[in-house]
Parts: structure tokens; sequence; C-alpha cells
């Protein structure tokens, strides 16, 4: 994204929207553009990340970043929390992590009566926007803890059920390029990521433009858009967005032609993926759809919002053979590929 030197002011920050949703779309629009505008404050490009991230947010899904060090991941997933008015925790995974380190434990306390009792001390899992950093490294107990929380929204701890604060947005991340030391995600776990998001690296210009803001001493100031409670109703408003039957169609469609053992499936896909998609990934197609929709202020999902959606969707549910792996060829290209075909079909 590029700076801008006109600046909006962003939107009043009232938990209450408006009573029509056509009013309350535009509203999200708005939002939406001014949450850009901040956000370009500290962030040099990655418009597509900031629009993906936004898309998860306000589908209430979670996101799974993948990408080399030093592309302002943490900072952007930082100051997307300040801007929101959201409470934030970073979780650095490690092969040494357990379980209690991130849900919280009981400890022993002595009350005002003089009596020892135990006392739930909650873990860094208890907050709005959790970034768990390079996730792939703890273990599979701790993996487990964190599906609990994901899935369910709320963490079980000594036999006892603790809800997690409302709304619950957990970004993970991933390095691509050091696998010494991790632990590959079960599938059940991708699985429950609503987009793979690709963070690539910058433009020449953008990264040029990183070396000139991001090396002086003043660091701007972002304005808080948005209140938690305000984001809970935006979640519901975008639950509302109408969807027309053809788009259910293409999203179950393009769903199925990722399965190689489908009858649907093109012959070019049979040599090329193991396993495709499953019903999760219909209802994040249509969700991420809507989200998309609301944010650019359409009343309507078009199938263009589809388009948008389907690889971050289905990168990492479309596993490849070997065959695919030893030509090169990536889940994204083969997610692209399905969907550019399908849609010219339509």
């Amino acid at each position: 994204m590029s700076q801008s030197s006109t600046a909006t002011a962003p939107p009043k920050a009232t938990a209450d929207l408006p009573p029509d949703d056509v009013e309350a779309i535009d509203e999200l629009r708005d939002v939406y553009k001014s949450l850009c505008t901040e956000l370009s404050k500290i962030i040099v490009g990655q418009q597509q990340v900031i629009e993906e991230l936004a898309i998860c947010l306000f589908a209430r899904g979670h996101s799974l970043l993948m990408g080399v060090p030093g592309l302002a991941k943490t900072l952007l997933v930082s100051r997307l929390a300040e801007t929101l008015s959201l409470s934030f925790s970073r979780i650095q995974f490690t092969p040494d992590l357990m379980p209690m380190d991130i849900t919280g434990t009981d400890i022993l306390q002595e009350s005002a009566a003089g009596r020892r009792e135990f006392e739930f001390a909650k873990g860094p899992v208890f907050a709005n926007i959790v970034l768990a950093d390079e996730i792939n490294r703890a273990p599979a107990k701790t993996q487990a803890a964190m599906l609990e929380a994901m899935q369910e929204h709320r963490v079980t701890v000594a036999g006892r059920t603790y809800t997690l604060p409302e709304p619950f947005f957990v970004l993970a991340t991933q390095n691509p390029i050091e696998q010494e030391g991790t632990y590959p995600l079960p599938e059940a776990q991708l699985d429950r990521f609503m987009f793979m998001v690709g963070v690539d690296y910058p433009s020449r210009d953008e990264e040029l433009a990183i070396a000139r803001t991001t090396t002086g001493a003043v660091i701007p100031k972002l304005e808080h858009i948005l209140q938690g409670e305000r984001v809970l109703k935006l979640q519901e408003l975008v639950r509302r967005v109408p969807v027309p039957d053809h788009i259910y169609e293409f999203a179950v469609d393009l769903v199925r032609r990722t399965r190689p053992n489908e009858a649907d499936a093109p012959e070019w896909l049979r040599p090329l993926v193991g396993w495709g998609a499953g019903p999760r990934a219909v209802q994040y197609l249509i969700l991420g759809a809507k989200a998309r929709a609301a944010l650019y202020g359409s009343y309507m999902v078009r199938l263009e919002d589809i388009m948008e959606v389907a690889v971050p969707v289905l990168r990492h549910r479309v596993i490849t053979t070997f065959t695919a792996e030893s030509e090169g060829i990536t889940s994204r290209e083969v997610s692209r590929r399905l969907a550019e075909e399908l849609a010219s079909e339509n």
C-alpha cells in the first residue's frame, strides 16, 4: 500500500451500527479504508496481506502467515490490534513449550482469611489477537491445547474450562525455509485456519520506502478505529450479506474439483493432488467472500469475491503429490488454475 498524504479521519468508535444493513455495510467499508490508512503509516506495502487479515477478522476466522523472517509480520499484527483497540499477546513457540505456558495454570495463593487456595492465572492465549510465532515449533500436546482454543474459543486446565475473550483471532506464522526443530502441523489443525496468507518480499520501491521511513527517530502514532464490541457487531453484519445461488454452486463445485477421486476433478489434477479440500473449505469460501464484499461496500457477494479468496482458502487444504513437487508445482498454483478454469466455464 502506498503512502498517502491525505488521511481521512477514522469513523467514530461506537458499538451500535445503523439499523439498516445497507448503511452498516457502507460504514464497514469506511472503517476498512481508515484501517488501511492507519496501517500505511507504519507498514509499507503488503496491501494484499492486510486485506486478507481483515477478511479473516470480520469473518471470525484464523490466519496462518507464511513468509521468511523480516517481512513485518509481527509488526503488522501488533499494529492491527492497536488500531482496533484489542488486547494483543505474542507467543513465541519453541520445542519445550508446554500447554500451561499458553493456557495458564493454577497457582497456590493465600486468601484474606489466611486459607491457601488455588487460583487460576491466565496465560497469553487470553487476548483478542494472539500472534502464535513459528507455531510449527511446538510439540503435539501444546498444539492440541492451541487447537482447542482456536476451534472452541476456550481452554481446559485441570478439568476446568475457561472461556476466551471475544473477539478471538489467532494469527500464526511459519518460516518456510527453516525446518530443523519443527513439528509439521497436523492436517486437522491446518484446516482450522481460514486462510494461509503468503507474505512475499516487497518491491524495490517499497523496500526503498522501508529504508527511508523505518530508520528515523519518530514512530507515527496510530488512531484507534474500533472497539471489541463493535468488531463483534460487524462480524454479525458480515454473516448477513446475501449470497446468490450460483455463488454457492461455484464454491461447492470448486472444492469438489480439488478431490482427485471425484468425477468432477479435471484429468490434469489427478496425478498432482493426493488429497483435496473438505467441506470446511466451502464454508470459508462463502464467509470470506461475504467479508470481502462488505469491506468493499458491496451489498451482495459477487464472483470476483470468491475468486479473490479461493487461493488463500485452498492452498493449505490441497495436498500435492511427489509428482507435483518434482515438477515444481505448488498447491497455490493448482488452486489458482482450478478457480480460473471454473470461472471461465460460468
